[in-house]
Parts: structure tokens; C-alpha cells; sequence
């Protein structure tokens, strides 16, 4: 999704797609099984609340992927898709496709169409898409000279489809401008999540700065002093701002401990007997089943692959490696694979306590005020990732917050 170096699987927003897709095929993703539902609407309303207090117009942008024909596009505040039209070498501007957002202390609602997508809002300033031969060029500023480098944004991720509503609050990319999202059931409850405890914008930010080495140089600053985002640890990797080596002594220490004992993995929450033995031996561990034999095998992963759960730790959409390969990248993230043998570690009272750590994803938790986010690709382990979903959906909410 969008243009960033990590295959389409290290993102949130993936993540979404891909539960949807396990429950409409009906395959075990860890969840109780759901009673059959209406219809699901081929639209559905989504209200965006501007609680910001800031004075700057809001854009807004409903940018996917169509389900029903794999289309690449966009959808105007009635739903309605439109294609985008043929890219170009380099890269040409696409369609504006933005909405007026609302002022700080209003509402307005669009209506979302069944979609694999992204829902942007800028603050000040409408963002800069492209397009190329490729498809659809989305902010990537952690390069200096992308043309949304300056501008205040942020973005949901959301799948509708015949099975539901899934939409979240992410940080896989960045942590910036703060929301909270939510969906309506059909018997009038609503669930929410991503808002932050009081404070916890700065608090965030706070935290950050004063963690060493390295780790203060995710935070980008505009020239007007307005803190705009920290960006993830993998694309602080990318531009030298966070040491390629921030997690080697973590991994180091874990392949001593698994050449000596084992580690079991159980990816499926509905399915205990579902399990897999990893040993070290030399460069790789490799994964047994029950009668012994090697299902699967990893080398030992560098921080980048660990910070954006892909290359060394490449979860494709089966069900053997990539789920044990989520499990191993949650593990690494938290780092509880030393203290637990047994993984997924089922609490996040052991999370991050080790000093070699995912510290950007330790604060952010740390911050939300339901304790849930998406801090990196596979923070969904566990359920411990911001994220709301109903079969049925009668209205979804992304409520723009405080950056105070």
C-alpha cells in the first residue's frame, strides 16, 4: 500500500485486509464465531468530528483500492468511486480528490464505499498525490524531499466489505495528528478506540526525546517549531536517524537461548493444539511440527526486518509461516521471547521491559488511553491493536483530537 520500500504485509492497513478476507472466507483467524448478518450496505456514512481546537482548514481524502473490481481510486463524500487515470515517468499529479473537512468543534459526514483503503486529513494544506506508471504515490516523508515533508497529516485504514466494517488508528508509518475511530452497531452500541490519555500527544513526544541512543531523532519538527510526526523505527533505519543495529543485542541473545532449548509458537488462539517447536543451529531457526518435521526456517533477522515484520521476517498469507513469523515478529517487538518460551506472550505486562526494546511502539502503547494501537505491523498478536470492527456497520467515526 502507497510507496513505501516494506511489502504490502508489513502495513496496518494489510493487516485489516487481511482479517477481513480470513472471515469471508470463513477461516480461522482467533475469533469467536459471528452470527450471520444483514446485508452489509454498499455505502456506509462515516462522521468525521474535528475536536482538534486547531483554527486551519481540514482536508480529507478516501483513497483504495475497489473490492469489487480490484480498481485503484478514489471516493467523492457521497461514496461514489472514481478510477484514477494512467500514471506517468516521473510521476504526474492526480485528480484532486480532497473533501472539505470540518472546523475545529464540527462534524461532517461522508459516506465510505466497500474498500480497501486509506481515509487522510491534512491540517492547513491539501497533500500532494501522484501518480505514476505504477499506480497511486502516497506521502512517504521520512524522504526529505517528498512535497508533504511540512505538512501536518495523518490517515486511517479501513476494509468494508460484505463482511463488515474493519477500521483502525495506526502507527505502523508515523505517529502523528491524533484520532480515534469507531463503528455504530445495528442494536445502537458503538466501540471506539485510539484516543490518547490526557497530555499523552506531548507526553509521547516528551518520552521520546529522552530515550537514548538514537531514538529522539524519530521526531521531525517543521520550521515554525510545530512538532509534525516521529516517524517508525524501520524508516528511521531507512534514513540513518535510528542505528541499523538498534536491536542486535536482543536477537543476539535470543539465538544463544534457542540453540539451547526451544521455543513454541501457537498462532491460532482457536486452535491450542496448533503448534510449532523452533532450535537454533547456526544462522537459521528452524520450525517443526508435531512429528518432527521442518515446516519452515528463518535467519537471523537484522532490526529492519524486525521493526517492519518483512524480509528476514516475511509473513506471507498461509498458514504455517506467516503465522508463526507474525508470532516471532510480536515477540521481538515486545521482546518477550527471553522471558517467555511460549509465544505469543497471552499479557502486556511483560511487554518492553527489556532495555533493548521497540521503544517507539513501548511509548505510544504506553500512551493510548485503552491501552491499544497499532505501533507496528503485527500489533494485532493478542488483540492488543487499535482497531474496531462490526459485521453489520451502521455508522463509522474518526474524531480528530487535541494535539495539546
Amino acid at each position: 500500500m502507497g510507496t513505501r520500500r516494506a511489502p504490502a504485509p508489513r502495513t496496518a492497513g494489510r493487516t485489516c485486509l487481511a482479517l477481513a478476507l480470513a472471515v469471508s472466507a470463513g477461516l480461522a483467524v482467533g475469533a469467536p464465531a459471528q452470527p450471520a448478518q444483514a446485508a452489509v450496505a454498499a455505502t456506509v456514512p462515516l462522521t468525521i468530528t474535528n475536536n482538534s481546537g486547531r483554527g486551519e482548514p481540514v482536508y480529507i481524502y478516501n483513497l483504495g483500492t475497489l473490492l469489487s473490481t480490484g480498481q485503484q481510486g478514489w471516493a467523492d463524500a457521497n461514496g461514489a468511486f472514481h478510477p484514477w487515470p494512467g500514471g506517468a515517468n516521473p510521476p504526474a499529479p492526480a485528480p484532486d480528490a480532497a473533501i472539505t473537512g470540518p472546523a475545529s468543534g464540527r462534524a461532517t459526514t461522508i459516506r465510505i464505499p466497500k474498500f480497501s483503503g486509506r481515509i487522510y486529513f491534512s491540517y492547513g494544506q491539501k497533500l500532494v498525490f501522484k501518480l505514476a506508471t505504477g499506480g497511486l504515490v502516497q506521502p512517504a516523508v521520512q524522504n526529505p524531499s517528498d512535497p508533504n515533508r511540512n505538512i501536518l497529516f495523518n490517515w486511517s485504514e479501513y476494509t468494508l466489505n460484505d463482511a463488515g466494517l474493519w477500521i483502525n488508528s495506526t502507527q505502523v508509518d508515523m505517529f502523528s495528528a491524533p484520532y480515534a475511530v469507531g463503528v455504530k452497531a445495528a442494536d445502537g452500541t458503538t466501540r471506539s478506540t485510539g484516543h490518547l490519555k490526557p497530555g499523552g500527544y506531548q507526553g509521547f513526544f516528551n518520552a521520546l526525546k529522552a530515550q537514548p541512543g538514537g531514538w529522539a531523532n524519530l521526531v521531525q519538527t517543521r520550521s515554525d517549531g510545530t512538532v509534525l510526526r516521529a516517524l517508525a523505527p524501520g524508516h528511521g533505519i531507512e534514513t540513518g536517524a535510528l542505528p541499523a543495529t538498534a536491536m542486535n543485542d536482543y536477537v543476539n541473545r535470543v539465538w544463544s537461548r534457542y540453540a539451547g532449548s526451544t521455543l513454541t509458537v501457537t498462532p491460532f488462539a482457536d486452535q491450542p493444539n496448533t503448534k510449532y517447536y523452533g532450535r537454533v543451529a547456526g544462522n537459521v531457526m528452524n520450525f517443526t511440527n508435531s512429528a518432527g518435521a521442518v515446516v519452515t526456517s528463518f535467519q537471523k533477522p537484522d532490526s529492519d526486518s524486525i521493526f517492519g515484520c518483512y524480509k528476514l521476517l516475511d509473513a506471507p498469507n498461509d498458514l504455517v509461516r506467516g503465522p508463526i513469523s507474525r508470532t516471532l515478529c510480536a515477540g521481538y517487538n515486545r521482546s518477550t521471547l527471553l522471558t517467555n518460551p511460549n509465544q505469543p506472550d497471552s499479557g502486556s505486562a511483560g511487554f518492553y521491559q527489556d532495555a533493548v526494546t521497540n521503544h517507539y511502539a513501548r511509548k505510544i502503547h504506553a500512551q493510548m488511553a485503552d491501552g491499544s494501537a497499532y505501533a507496528f505491523a503485527f500489533d494485532d498478536v493478542g488483540h492488543h491493536e487499535s482497531l474496531v470492527h462490526d459485521g453489520n456497520p451502521q455508522q463509522a467515526y474518526v474524531t480528530l483530537d487535541p494535539l495539546n
